[in-house]
């Protein structure tokens, strides 16, 4: 059963939900996302991903910056939709335009609910040490990331799991699950259990202060720290050189058992003394250059043992 929808979303995880929406053969009355941003050097605006995706396929777009103005949100309701579907979207959804729709608003979000309610559930799994997370088709309420679930699909974290390349297996997930979502809805079969008050945890925006490497922590953390902000913002630290320290961005290291002053290297080939263990650094960008294996890395930037980064 085709439904007339309104999709809201920015990224490339909500892209690839919305490219499945259409392959499904819904009906997709408009597409929200957020505005053109200033983005790389020369600060020329950008569009979002699916801003980008939506435009190719012909579809309306919309790019309020504010959902609060009654305009919009009469504008929104003249669509007349059956539902409207929210991924990582960006703007707060005020009471008049959750209730709009016939079947309302569901939300794809990227955990497991309630663990990781919030704006950066992948990158705090990863971070947290988790084995698993998930996607989930939700009921959308005033709340944040509270209503009922309604469709849910597990998906395992591995040892070497990235942000990115666990953002890119929710994102075929979600893609697979919305369309079983709405399938069901149509029928009337879609049914939601409420969240438990249980387990809540929140997924906090990634504060700037949190991508400085402190290497007093654990090797297990740093770990953990790297993967969950790899590819962005990428976790770094500053190497000494005769023109002053260089910030070193760091998106993939691997534990091993060594010893030594934090931050100390401990051979000449990246291993990185921490507050316990140590971590040899695999994969690293200097500020301004592209990303480097650490043979090539250290091609055109020597990092003798017992130099101390910071």
């Amino acid at each position: 059963m085709a439904l007339r929808i309104a999709f809201m979303g920015t990224p490339d995880f909500a892209a690839t939900a919305l490219s499945a929406l259409v392959d499904a053969g819904h009906d997709i009355a408009c597409v929200y996302t957020q505005p053109p941003r200033p983005a790389g050097r020369g600060k020329a605006l950008r569009q979002s991903a699916v801003h980008d995706l939506a435009q190719s396929l012909g579809q309306l777009v919309r790019t309020p910056k504010t959902l609060r103005d009654g305009d919009e949100q009469a504008a929104f309701a003249a669509l007349d939709l059956d539902v409207a579907i929210i991924v990582a979207y960006g703007l707060i959804l005020p009471l008049e335009m959750l209730d709009a729709p016939r079947f309302g608003c569901l939300n794809l979000h990227g955990s497991l609910l309630p663990r990781w309610r919030g704006a950066a559930p992948i990158q705090r799994a990863i971070m947290a040490g988790d084995t698993v997370t998930g996607v989930q088709v939700m009921q959308m309420e005033e709340g944040l990331d509270t209503g009922p679930v309604l469709m849910s699909q597990s998906v395992k974290i591995a040892s070497d799991d990235t942000a990115g390349s666990l953002h890119d297996k929710l994102a075929t997930a979600g893609a697979g699950l919305l369309p079983k979502a709405l399938d069901a809805l149509g029928k009337g079969e879609l049914q939601g259990r409420a969240q438990s008050e249980d387990g809540v945890t929140y997924a906090h925006k990634i504060d700037k202060a949190e991508a400085r490497i402190d290497w007093t922590r654990p090797a297990e953390d740093l770990d953990r720290l790297i993967r969950g902000l790899s590819p962005f913002p990428g976790a770094w630290f500053e190497l000494p050189s005769t023109k002053g320290p260089q910030r070193v961005k760091v998106l993939m290291a691997v534990p091993e058992k060594a010893s030594g002053v934090p931050g100390e290297a401990l051979d000449g080939h990246l291993l990185i003394a921490c507050g316990e263990g140590a971590v040899r650094l695999t994969r690293l960008q200097r500020a301004g250059k592209g990303v480097q294996q650490a043979e090539d890395f250290l091609r055109g930037q020597v990092v003798p043992k017992g130099t101390q980064l910071t």
